[in-house]
């Protein structure tokens, strides 16, 4: 860099012009520096997206919001989801400093520089190949996971009193020195108290820029403190009381190194950028904003699993129709589907799960689905479920369509903890099944009983634990039936009421409507069922009346009822009235909804909130922590748990946590099963007009549990090498033998203890042991279930973990350029001459080979082709108008090691840089930051 951009550059880190919203005195955490970077790499995407489609970006007024970002990328339906991946990456960085507090080299303490940059180059690894596998969830699990030792050593170490105004960029490179680290016998900081610790670093350490890091321990007489070493500092840390006595760390304002914990966050918001620069590089643009969960048109996945079976014929014939009108009228549009995703099943067999971005991919994939084989009653159902719902994003709906009972019945509680944990609804077709006999498909001509009672209540116990629908119905009526899927793929549907009786009684709902909610519906789901629905002006309208002032179309299809409500603000009520089993639920459609986790406070000193994989613990207090999309402006006013049996509901206390999150206590968690129900008001209308009040509810019924059951969840899983899940079990209920069952989505072949004796009020420890074949895709992901149920099955509850499954990389040399050629015929009327050059790209005889060359930056043509008789030699082409002087090339390997290489031709002379991405990425950083930092300072009128 030359030294004016380089002061450039460096007075941008420094004033925070960048949007970080760093002031003086105030104190910024893992959450707000993960946020703040994310937001910024977005929008850094989204314009260069929009300058190479030619179009307009502009960027959002500051503080830069979630649905600031997605509406300034075009892609408003995608704020949902976009927040929603920024929470989960949020969490999991917090996660690091609850479950992983003493281990030091998560955290760069007690000098474990080698051991933290290898968590952070192994897990950014895993990342990249996670994204070229399209399994967006598990990249995001372990980039919150390396985010956090990244930001930590910015605090931890003594990189900001060493001087130093970029980032360290060799933290994500293996192959390269972190720099001069202080021997481990040789003394780094001297005793200080108080203000006097501002310059405890001994002078020699800094004047040879020796890097060290404080130690930390929570025990004085364990701790290993070397002679002489620096501590972290801090009331919970005892080595800061031997001496040398006090502290280095900048992890607030009143830490111990407090005053540079500005000049330490803005070095962990440029070190995270740079980090999302790399993945980016390797992703490429659009796979980059899908694991942010930015996508064009919807943010909902289409998802079918459907049994193959030969008397399956009709109902595959209707899911092709139904595709089709699907892509026909949604694909280029707001609300078209994210990503398709096909499960089939039959018997034996069950999967491949299919998942696309192309419509026409997965149509040519429903197309191909044949009817054929069976011969027994069941299919596995449960395992293509199974299956599907570890595969598709969170929050999803998916539509299973069978006409026979599930073979594999004991997956029932693992797909119920799946559903808990993804939050998906799961709607079951059921064709012929308890209305009809259904043919045998050995045999068409012979009959077979139908399903018996048991096995229809399996569905519809599934669907009503996911807020979804158990529609039965004849052949003939599948058609009409799956109408729902076209209503339920419609981007911004918000859930305003679920509920269901079994038994049937009499019972009445009510329901609110706010100003934003449009294409009011109400799905009903019975046999011999009578309602009664009044509108906020009281008028009502009986089930017998079929279209009126209030309905304006009903349908009805086998138990399946469907009804178009005229739009009314204010609070409806129905009356539902059957002595039969019966669900109900009313959704529209909305830009305002609500995310949430359940939460666990960490024991001992350590703060913040550790989002659980598990049940919450039944008969105590709980934490939830809700954050409302689609409104920067809306708050929460009441957050209550209502028990799916009845109307009986907890209260919590809400508490803001700003950025449109709510941290909300209740005093004890519910045996039974119940729903979150979230009331807000929103604030931004019209001035003089009264604010907006909502409601909107989870479509999942939720239960707690009087077990706990924790296991470890932070380890990358090797092909061919056992891998070990070590879990505890305690329980605060009765004592005995508990059954233990371990699953995993893939069939991966594991082993795990069947039963552990535990007395009451104890816990057992134990391990599962999984084993990935040698052929396991790098980047593939496995879910494991851990189940346990207590003695009588009256109580159980699990852990759900997904692990990143990665094959040992020896590449970490990205590709190179060489310029072969460089010609111009260049004049002063730049519009009428061109420049053109041609360039070989290698990856070195070790490397893993070239897979992807594009145009980073410039306004020419470029044409790349492997070089004849060598595939190891990508041939580029460019050729651009002299009037844009400047391009630069992306060159990426088949592990995801990123170079660029910059070429200029200027005034007569060529200039050619090329270099590896993460040697060069802070300057090209710089770049993107001056150019976003001059548009920032001309916003605030600084010229």
């Amino acid at each position: 860099m030359s030294s004016g951009f380089a002061a450039l550059c460096l007075l941008l880190l420094r004033t925070g012009a960048l949007g970080f919203g760093v002031m003086p005195g105030k104190s910024q955490n893992h959450q707000e520096i993960t946020e703040k970077a994310i937001l910024n790499s977005t929008l850094q995407v989204c314009r260069a997206l929009a300058q190479a489609e030619g179009t307009v970006f502009t960027f959002p007024a500051e503080p830069f919001t979630a649905k600031a970002v997605a509406v300034a990328c075009g892609e408003p339906q995608s704020s949902k989801s976009f927040r929603r991946a920024i929470i989960f990456i949020m969490l999991r960085n917090i996660r690091v400093d609850i479950r992983q507090a003493l281990n030091g080299s998560f955290h760069f303490d007690d000098e474990m520089f080698v051991q933290g940059r290898k968590i952070i180059t192994e897990g950014l690894q895993a990342v990249k190949a996670s994204n070229k596998q399209e399994n967006f969830e598990a990249a995001r699990q372990k980039l919150g996971e390396i985010l956090h030792p990244l930001q930590d050593f910015y605090s931890h170490s003594n990189w900001v009193e060493l001087g130093n105004k970029l980032p360290n960029s060799n933290l994500i490179r293996s192959d390269t020195s972190i720099g001069n680290i202080a021997d481990k016998s040789r003394a780094t900081c001297r005793n200080c108290d108080g203000d006097d610790c501002r310059n405890n670093i001994l002078g020699d350490i800094i004047e040879e820029k020796v890097l060290t890091s404080g130690y930390f321990g929570i025990v004085p007489f364990l701790s290993t403190k070397p002679k002489g070493k620096c501590s972290h500092g801090g009331a919970v840390d005892q080595t800061s009381s031997i001496e040398p006595k006090g502290g280095i760390n900048k992890d607030t304002v009143s830490s111990s190194h407090g005053h540079l914990h500005t000049d330490a966050v803005i070095l962990a918001i440029a070190a995270t950028s740079g980090l999302l620069e790399d993945i980016r590089g390797a992703a490429g643009e659009r796979p980059f904003l899908q694991m942010l969960g930015i996508s064009k048109g919807s943010s909902k996945a289409l998802c079918f699993v459907i049994d193959t079976t030969k008397s399956m014929s009709d109902d595959i014939a209707a899911v092709r129709t139904v595709t089709s009108s699907i892509i026909k009228s949604k694909v280029g549009r707001e609300d078209e589907p994210s990503v398709y995703i096909l499960v089939s099943f039959n018997d034996p067999d069950f999967g491949p799960l299919i998942k696309t971005t192309d419509p026409n991919v997965f149509k040519s994939a429903i197309n191909s689905l044949s009817a054929a084989g069976g011969g027994d009653e069941g299919e596995l159902s449960l395992s293509g479920l199974q299956l599907a719902l570890t595969g598709a994003p969170s929050n999803s709906e998916v539509f299973l369509f069978t006409d026979a009972p599930a073979k594999d019945k004991h997956l029932k509680s693992t797909v119920i903890a799946l559903i808990e944990r993804t939050q998906t609804v799961v709607n079951f077709m059921i064709s012929g099944s308890t209305l009809l006999n259904r043919r045998k498909r050995i045999n068409d001509t012979k009959i077979r009983p139908r399903i018996a009672a048991s096995d229809a209540q399996l569905y519809r116990d599934l669907a009503q634990a996911s807020g979804g629908l158990a529609i039965e119905v004849t052949k003939n009526e599948l058609p009409v039936a799956t109408s729902i899927i076209t209503e339920s793929s419609t981007s911004s549907l918000v859930t305003l009421l679920q509920a269901a009786r079994s038994p049937g009684k009499t019972d009445t709902f009510s329901f609110i409507v706010d100003e934003t909610v449009t294409n009011l519906k109400v799905y009903i789901t019975a046999r011999s069922l009578a309602f009664t629905l009044t509108s906020p002006t009281g008028e009502s309208q009986q089930s017998t009346d079929g279209t009126g002032s209030l309905i304006t179309a009903s349908q009805s299809v086998g138990n399946f009822k469907t009804l178009q409500l005229r739009r009314q603000v204010g609070l409806w009520k129905i009356k539902m009235a059957s002595s039969n089993p019966y669900t109900l639920k009313v959704i529209g459609q909305s830009p305002i909804d609500f995310l949430f986790d359940f939460v666990e406070a960490p024991q001992g000193p350590l703060t913040g909130y550790d989002a659980l994989d598990t049940r919450p613990r039944a008969g105590v207090n709980g934490n939830l922590l809700v954050t409302l999309t689609g409104s920067d402006s809306a708050t929460v006013t009441e957050v209550a748990l209502v028990k799916s049996s009845g109307s009986e509901e907890i209260k919590g206390v809400v508490e803001p946590q700003g950025g449109g999150s709510f941290l909300v206590h209740v005093d004890m968690m519910p045996s039974v099963e119940f729903v979150v129900r979230v009331k807000g008001q929103d604030e931004s209308v019209a001035p003089g007009a009264s604010s907006i009040v909502f409601q909107r509810q989870s479509s999942t019924n939720f239960r707690a549990s009087n077990l706990t059951v924790m296991a470890d969840s932070d380890s990358i899983l090797v092909p061919g090498t056992p891998f070990s899940v070590p879990f505890s079990v305690m329980t605060s209920g009765v004592g005995g033998n508990f059954t233990i069952r371990a699953t995993n989505n893939q069939h991966f072949h594991s082993t795990s203890p069947n039963n552990l004796f535990l007395e009451t009020g104890s816990s057992a420890n134990d391990t599962v042991t999984l084993s990935a074949p040698l052929n396991t895709p790098s980047g593939s992901d496995v879910t494991l279930t851990i189940e346990v149920e207590a003695p009588g099955g009256e109580d159980t509850n699990y852990v759900v973990l997904r692990f990143s499954i990665f094959n040992t990389v020896t590449d970490f040399t990205p590709p190179v350029c060489e310029l072969l050629s460089l010609q111009s015929t260049c004049s002063d009327i730049c519009r009428l001459s061109m420049w053109e050059l041609s360039v070989q790209v290698t990856d070195g005889a070790e490397g893993t080979g070239v897979e992807r060359v594009s145009l980073r930056r410039g306004n020419g043509a470029m044409t790349s082709s492997l070089a004849p008789g060598n595939e190891n030699i990508t041939l580029v082409t460019y050729t651009s108008s002299c009037c844009s002087p400047d391009m630069e090339l992306l060159v990426v390997d088949r592990v995801g090691n990123v170079g660029t290489c910059l070429y200029t031709y200027r005034g007569g002379s060529a200039a050619a840089f090329s270099s590896s991405t993460k040697v060069v990425q802070l300057p090209l950083l710089c770049l993107s930051m001056v150019v976003f930092g001059l548009h920032i300072l001309s916003e605030l009128g600084i010229h």
